[in-house]
């Protein structure tokens, strides 16, 4: 699979059916493949199975959550970019997951979807 395929390949992890389908409407009308999981595990174990351009990560679901989904793959020495996409929105959080490497940290309630579309493409650009 060359380099611009798997750049339009989208793992979500979100436990809000609605917000993650919003998101997976919204990203297959911009051409990307959207894989939807409900917990972190299901993310990590997506993740060991295939290949992904892009990780957009809740940080509280059921499971496992999150920050150690962050841990995890940080361990891995994973390398695929991450948005972090969450109601939490404290100044420890924001330090937690950038410490993890991760480029962009959206709040919910402060974040329109289109905003995140746009960063989305942003980074999956070849």
């Amino acid at each position: 699979m060359s380099k611009k395929d798997i750049s339009k390949k989208i793992l979500l992890a979100e436990d809000e059916v609605f917000l993650a389908r919003t998101f997976e409407v919204m990203l297959e009308k911009e051409g990307y493949k959207v894989t939807k999981v409900t917990d972190g595990l299901q993310a990590l174990e997506e993740l060991e199975k295939k290949e992904y351009g892009l990780l957009m990560l809740d940080l509280i679901m059921p499971k496992m959550d999150g920050f150690d989904v962050l841990e995890r793959l940080y361990e891995k020495q994973n390398t695929i970019p991450i948005i972090v996409i969450s109601n939490l929105g404290q100044k420890e959080d924001f330090e937690r997951v950038k410490s993890f490497g991760v480029k962009k940290f959206f709040i919910k309630s402060n974040t329109s979807i289109k905003d995140v579309i746009k960063v989305v493409k942003s980074m999956t650009k070849e």
